[in-house]
């Protein structure tokens, strides 16, 4: 028996090693794992032959990926290959890897300069050019930085010098004007500072709290969406350590002549509503941002509590200007809104300033409509008041009847809508009905779908978000979601109808263009659910994603979100769910432990060279991390 084993290894690495000459005829070189893998190996080889050589034959993967990566196009692709190759070699080659994790930070540095000249030129177009609500773009130093940190501590400190020197310039030269333009209007901070605090993000979710905070600490002094988020997720992890950071912030709001309603509309999103940003603009239409599930109200100190409200109500008590002299985010209107949404957290927990809040309010009732003093509006009850027991669709004609034009009762019906959608209410779909415009009506059918499903799987519902998947106006990859998602829940349960679903997700995902990046991912995805249940359709499916994405443009095969976003007259709204099926890793750790010579084959069967190295990392690294033993995926019914 041992001797068959060793037998099929020295097969398995002879088939390899002619594939990676194949791949390269004009550089016939030999790789040699270095002495510290070829120790681990040998003791390796006394216990599990075939394992060990399955080790050896990752490694020189790995360093002819690395090798490759030299002379990728993209300095965004060579970047991350090269730091990712780099963590999974570490063990085996930690001064290989140092080297790789150097030369990636050289690539990150030229393509995040490249990104932040396209970033200020995006940001400068004049309203109406196409400018956009800003995103924050990736940091491929941040990201290199993440991974050397985790192996290398001196490492990880000598790129965060290097990034918090790089970024010194910005933060010192940015005006006040173009901070608050930042908070206020995008709801974001600078392209750099979003930056940090993405990373910072990434830290706390790894674990390292003192790095996160070390890393953060020089950008958290505006308040805006990635400030204020960051601190919430702090304070998950080390609650007196964001408490301080929020501390801090008021007391900025408080002596920064430029704070707005927005700026305590912001402030409330950690006091109150975590991971829930709302912010109104100066014709009181509402802009919201969740980026979790409702979580419940923090538990602020009294005293850190009552600093909010008394920096709360001096910014909105501030003297108003004219009306065409204001220059706050908010204007007139937006302010009543904010302080109409805040009022019942004053009138609880800081009643003695609520009287002014009301007199403030009654001076600007004559700039706000009627339905916006006191029609049912979802942006300021959100996250603040429990759903009224009362029937929402109860107060919709009046709401009705004081709308001007067609455009705003579509906005009432598709705001009630969406109302009616998260309590799980079926009339949302009627309300949906009303709606005259037809792109509007689509959008938001699309949306409330979305929503439901999205629901349902976080409710391990998997017959609900089946029923969506059928019959709900979905996008053709958000239903391939829905349906892999229902199929993973009822995976142990139901196996047969769990394969019936992934069956429709497949038909769902061939009818998505051929050149269509979607396509691509959403096999990769169905794919991915046949792993734990059918192993020659999880090969066929594997095989067919490939070729897709061999005729699509810009598949990376390193996507794993999917989401949706509606914009009506009064609110813009943004969700979005984690479909880690859609990334090839989870694909190809499983195949490789099922074939691994196959998997490789396979991989270097992507044309692109992001798909290819994405699938090429996986396969090495359902070998050399730690995984359980290769596992023999089900052969079908």
């Amino acid at each position: 028996m041992a001797h068959r084993a060793s037998l099929l290894a020295g097969l398995c690495l002879m088939a390899l090693t002619s594939v990676l000459y194949a791949q390269a005829p004009a550089e016939k070189k030999e790789i040699t794992p270095p002495k510290s893998a070829r120790s681990k190996t040998v003791k390796a080889e006394e216990a599990d032959p075939v394992a060990a050589q399955r080790q050896v034959v990752a490694i020189s993967l790995l360093q002819s990926l690395a090798d490759d990566a030299r002379s990728f196009r993209e300095p965004k692709l060579r970047a991350r290959v090269q730091a990712r190759v780099a963590d999974v070699l570490w063990e085996t080659d930690s001064e290989r890897a140092r080297g790789l994790f150097r030369k990636a930070w050289e690539a990150a540095e030229t393509e995040d300069a490249e990104s932040d000249r396209r970033g200020a030129e995006e940001s400068a177009r004049p309203p109406g050019t196409g400018a956009r609500l800003r995103t924050a773009r990736p940091d491929l130093r941040a990201e290199v930085l993440r991974l050397a940190a985790k192996r290398d501590r001196a490492l990880g400190e000598e790129f965060l010098a290097r990034l918090a020197e790089a970024n010194k310039k910005e933060a010192e030269t940015a005006s006040d004007k173009a901070r608050q333009n930042n908070s206020a209007n995008d709801f974001s901070a600078s392209p750099a500072a979003a930056k940090r605090l993405a990373l910072a993000r990434r830290l706390l979710e790894d674990g390292d709290v003192e790095r996160a905070l070390e890393f953060a600490g020089p950008v958290l002094d505006q308040v805006n969406m990635d400030s204020i988020t960051f601190l919430s997720a702090l304070r998950e992890k080390n609650a007196a350590a964001a408490d301080q950071g929020f501390a801090s912030l008021l007391a900025r709001t408080e002596r920064d002549p430029g704070s707005d309603a927005n700026t305590v509309s912001g402030l409330s999103s950690y006091a109150f509503t975590p991971f829930l940003y709302v912010t109104f603009d100066a014709g009181g239409g509402a802009n919201q941002n969740r980026q979790r599930p409702p979580a419940p109200r923090p538990d602020l100190p009294p005293a850190l509590r009552a600093t909010f409200f008394r920096v709360a109500s001096q910014v909105l008590l501030r003297p108003l200007a004219p009306p065409d002299q204001d220059p706050t985010s908010s204007g007139r209107v937006g302010k009543y809104m904010v302080i109409r949404r805040l009022l019942p957290l004053f009138e609880e927990y800081a009643p003695e300033r609520a009287a002014d809040l009301r007199t403030q309010m009654a001076a600007m009732a004559a700039d706000v409509s009627d339905d916006m003093r006191g029609g049912e509006n979802r942006a300021v009850t959100n996250g603040i008041t429990p759903p009224s027991s009362g029937d929402p669709v109860d107060t919709m004609q009046g709401r009705l009847d004081r709308a001007r034009t067609s455009a705003e009762r579509d906005a009432i019906y598709a705001d009630l809508a969406v109302a009616l959608a998260g309590r799980g209410d079926p009339r949302a779909r009627d309300l949906v009905d009303k709606i005259e415009e037809s792109e509007l009506r689509k959008h938001v059918r699309s949306y409330i779908d979305f929503q439901t499903a999205q629901s349902a799987i976080n409710d391990k519902n998997a017959l609900e978000a089946a029923r969506i998947a059928k019959t709900g106006e979905l996008t053709s990859l958000q239903r391939v979601w829905a349906f892999t998602q229902a199929a993973r829940l009822l995976m142990t349960s139901d196996r047969s109808r769990a394969l019936e679903l992934l069956e429709e997700a497949g038909t769902e995902a061939r009818r998505i263009g051929s050149s269509d990046p979607d396509r691509a991912r959403a096999l990769v995805a169905v794919a991915t659910g046949l792993t734990q249940a059918d192993r020659v359709r999880a090969w066929e499916t594997i095989s067919e994603a490939v070729k897709a994405a061999n005729s699509a443009d810009g598949f990376t095969g390193d996507d794993s979100r999917v989401g949706a976003q509606l914009r009506t007259e009064s609110m813009v709204l943004a969700t979005s769910a984690t479909a880690e099926d859609f990334n090839l890793l989870g694909a190809f750790r499983a195949l490789a432990r099922d074939d691994f010579l196959r998997s490789v084959e396979t991989a270097k069967s992507f044309t692109g060279e992001a798909p290819r190295a994405t699938a090429t990392l996986a396969v090495a690294r359902s070998v050399l991390e730690k995984t359980p033993t290769a596992v023999q995926l089900p052969r079908g019914q």
